[in-house]
């Protein structure tokens, strides 16, 4: 069984694929079944469920208030 990624509110997610603006960062802002994740980018948030971004993300950039560790690849 996969484990759940460690993801807190404010962090910084790189998605693997862009977003139409262009940007490939987004922040999170909500966190439970449902992430809500703004583009850093454009400003444009959206819902999407846990295990659909689970898959969708390349790296996470910690927020320098959630965690000592500056940056986490997921797949390591």
């Amino acid at each position: 069984m996969a484990e759940i990624l460690k993801i807190a509110l404010d962090d910084i997610l790189e998605l693997k694929k862009p977003h139409p603006c262009g940007s490939k960062q987004f922040r999170c802002a909500r966190l439970g079944s449902d992430i809500r994740i703004i583009c850093t980018g454009c400003g444009r948030d959206m819902t999407i469920p846990r295990i659909k971004l689970e898959k969708a993300v390349r790296k996470i950039i910690r927020c320098e208030a959630s965690s000592p560790e500056k940056e986490r690849n997921p797949a390591n």
